[in-house]
This record gives structure tokens, C-alpha cells and sequence, in this order.
């Protein structure tokens, strides 16, 4: 069985550092312009120079989105970006719009090209159609089942196939929708959705206008166009052995606590199926509740068994959040993003997907070059801390608390 690659998001660089840190084997990113996540906070070219050498260094691949659909008066701006970037050396462009695939390769013939699951690829015949436009890798359309997947790869073999398995799914066919651009003027197609989707709807009958009636009566609303979350984890043995080259986690507008949990729970997978069969599927419950502790939806396995089960979540469009991330652990002392108090019973969780349950007996902080006691260590301060426990702290383990669950009741 080969070993595919493990892709993590990375929405800024704080996030990519996470991501490579934790077992990414590629890492994607966006510049400010053409990506199809407005919402993230993105690379300038300076940040995705440090980017690209602090990935490169550690043996990480990066590729570029420019996946967005442009227009006549957009091309000299996407002109001048692929010329820019193509002096930093990515790995690859991540396209979608033929009209941008025929500019980098004009520009950057030396650089891959990877299509967008935008450019909704659900046949062997279309693989074979962009291959000969010089696309060396397809990202699949999120609709196709693992069977159709298989078919593809024996196919097409000479073309790498990237497939999503955790992360947001949207309602919309491969995620080309404009429900924003009607309800909020935000152009989807361009990153900029406000994901229209999410938001509670009700029926309105011609006649009775004013009068708002819940499609469900429940207290809640109705959420009919609200997707659940992807997680293909308990797949993953199948989707390895119907030739799926890279596994993709969605969430460049995720939080670096999700990067790095996520990017280490897949990496910690991959190497358990292509190592030890036997002991993936021992471990699978332990790393599956490990995801139940990023901010998520609902998990589904979306339409990879090509079954018609409910794909939506119909009571609410809350993520569940039941763990708060308070601290990592670098350079021998814990940088602080939340309160942490003496006392207080916490996780810890480390790289290699492990986590062990303590509690903070005591505090040291840093303050004005002075090493103090404390009974608390509050954001960007950092901290030594003594645990009740002998507990394994390496280097980028991760603090975490369990709190009272937002989202619960979904």
C-alpha cells in the first residue's frame, strides 16, 4: 500500500508553521487575491516567501491557490502575481479557471499545476482532458463515491489524485454557488461566500406575506441548506487503496488548534495504515475522539460509500466547541493563549497524536525579565508549569481544557 500525502491548510503563516510542525507532508495557502478564501487572513508576498523556505526546509511541499474564476479586467493583476510568486519556487498553482491555467503556463511553465475540485471533475475522461492541458494532479469533486475514485486512478494512473477527507462541505455542486452573491453581494466564486447556507430559513406563503413559517416546527428554525462536517477518517484504508495520492484537510479558516490536531491525527493514520494495519484500526476510536475535539459540525463520510444518508444538519449551524486551546510548548516554556489558573484540569496533547489528562499545580510567568509565582498565566505571557503528574511535554505539545460544549444539543 502506498503512502499518500497528508495536505493541512494553512490560512497564515502562524497556521502553516502548525501544520508542518505536526506531520504535513504539503501545506496550501492563498495570496491576498484569486483564492477561494476571502475570509482567511491570507499571505503577502513577504509572508509567503518566509512560507515557503520555512516549509521547504523541513522537507514540505507548498502549493499556491489561485483557484478563483477571473475576468477579462482581472488578468494583468493575476499576470503580475503568478510572475511574483513564481520567484519564490512553489511547488505548485492549485487553478481552476482554464483561462488561468493557459496564464501559468505561460508564465511559470516550470511550476505544477493542480486543478480545484472547482473545476468539478467527476470522470476519467475529464482527468484525461486536463492532463492534456499540463495538469499533473486533480482534486476531485467532493460528490464522487471511492469506487468511482478507483475507476479514475486505473484509468488515468499517470495523473495524481487529491481527495477532501475532513473539513466543511457545502450544500452547492463542488462549492460553485451563488446563493451569496444574491443574498449578501459576496461573490462565492471569487472567496468571498458568507456562506449564505448556513443561515435559518423559513416559508413564506404568496398571499401571507410577513408571516415567517418554520419548514420543521421546532424551536429552532430550520437549517435546511446546513451541510454537516467531512470526516473520512474510518474510509481511509479504502480510499489509500483506490489510488488516492493526497489526502486533503479542509480549514484555512480554521484555527491553528485545528490545524494541528487535525494535520497530526491523518499524519498518525497514514503512518499506522501503511505501517501496521492491525494497529490503525486499534487506535482509530482514540484518534476519532481526538477530532471529536476541534470545532466541527456533525461528522459524515459525505458521498464517498455513495449512500443517500442525511448530509444535512437541520437544528442549528453552530460548530460544536468543547476545548478551549490555552497554550503550546516551544523552546522549553508554554506561550499562553488562554488563561490557564492553577488548579485547573487540562490536556495535553502531543504531535504524535497522543493526549494525557493532568492538573496544573503550579505557575511561573515572565514579567518585566523576572521569573514570578502566579496563580494564573493570561494570553502571550509565557509560562513554566508543574502538573500534578509525570506527563510526557515535547516540543509543540499542546494545552488544552474541556469546557461546557457551544454548539452542544446538535
Amino acid at each position: 500500500m502506498g503512502k499518500p500525502e497528508v495536505l493541512a491548510p494553512a490560512g497564515s503563516l502562524e497556521k502553516l508553521k502548525f501544520a508542518v510542525d505536526f506531520g504535513a507532508d504539503a501545506v496550501y495557502l492563498g495570496g491576498k487575491l484569486f483564492n477561494l478564501r476571502a475570509k482567511a487572513a491570507n499571505f503577502t508576498l513577504e509572508e509567503m516567501a518566509e512560507a515557503i523556505d520555512y516549509a521547504h526546509k523541513r522537507g514540505v511541499k507548498v502549493y499556491v491557490t489561485l483557484n478563483a474564476f477571473v475576468r477579462n479586467g482581472d488578468f494583468p493583476a493575476v499576470e503580475e502575481f503568478v510572475k511574483e510568486v513564481r520567484q519564490l519556487k512553489p511547488d505548485a498553482f492549485i487553478v481552476s479557471d482554464p483561462g488561468v491555467i493557459t496564464t501559468v503556463k505561460e508564465l511559470a511553465p516550470e511550476v505544477e499545476l493542480h486543478l480545484s475540485t472547482q473545476a468539478n471533475v467527476t470522470n476519467y475522461r475529464a482527468v484525461k482532458f486536463y492532463r492534456s492541458a499540463g495538469v499533473s494532479r486533480v482534486v476531485l469533486a467532493r460528490e464522487l463515491s471511492i469506487e468511482e475514485i478507483r475507476e479514475i486512478k486505473e484509468r488515468v494512473p499517470d495523473v495524481e489524485l487529491e481527495v477532501f477527507v475532513h473539513g466543511a462541505m457545502c450544500m452547492a455542486y463542488s462549492g460553485r454557488c451563488l446563493l451569496s452573491n444574491y443574498l449578501s453581494y459576496r461573490e462565492s466564486n471569487k472567496g468571498a461566500c458568507s456562506q449564505s447556507c448556513r443561515w435559518k430559513f423559513y416559508l413564506v406563503e404568496e398571499t401571507r406575506p410577513g408571516e415567517f413559517m418554520p419548514i420543521e416546527e421546532d424551536q429552532h428554525g430550520t437549517y435546511i441548506l446546513n451541510s454537516k462536517d467531512l470526516c473520512a477518517l474510518p474510509l481511509l484504508e479504502e480510499l489509500i487503496e483506490a489510488g488516492v495520492d493526497s489526502l486533503k484537510i479542509e480549514g484555512r479558516v480554521k484555527s491553528a488548534y485545528y490545524v494541528a490536531v487535525t494535520t497530526s491525527v491523518y499524519r498518525r493514520a497514514v503512518d499506522l495504515l501503511t505501517e501496521n494495519r492491525e494497529a490503525f484500526y486499534r487506535e482509530l476510536p482514540k484518534l476519532m475522539a481526538e477530532l471529536e475535539k476541534v470545532s466541527h459540525r456533525p461528522y459524515t463520510t459525505g458521498f464517498l460509500k455513495g449512500e443517500n444518508g442525511s448530509l444535512q444538519h437541520y437544528e442549528t449551524s453552530s460548530y460544536i466547541r468543547n476545548y478551549k486551546f490555552l497554550g503550546i510548548y516551544r523552546d522549553g516554556v508554554w506561550q499562553v493563549r488562554n488563561p490557564i489558573r492553577v488548579g485547573q484540569e487540562v490536556e495535553l496533547f502531543l504531535p504524535t497524536a497522543e493526549s494525557f489528562k493532568a492538573k496544573v499545580t503550579a505557575i511561573e510567568v515572565e514579567k518585566k525579565g523576572r521569573i514570578i509565582r502566579a496563580e494564573e498565566a493570561h494570553p502571550n505571557q509565557r509560562a513554566k508549569i508543574r502538573f500534578d503528574k509525570e506527563v510526557p511535554v515535547t516540543e509543540r505539545t499542546i494545552l488544552r481544557r474541556e469546557e461546557a460544549p457551544v454548539g452542544a444539543g446538535v
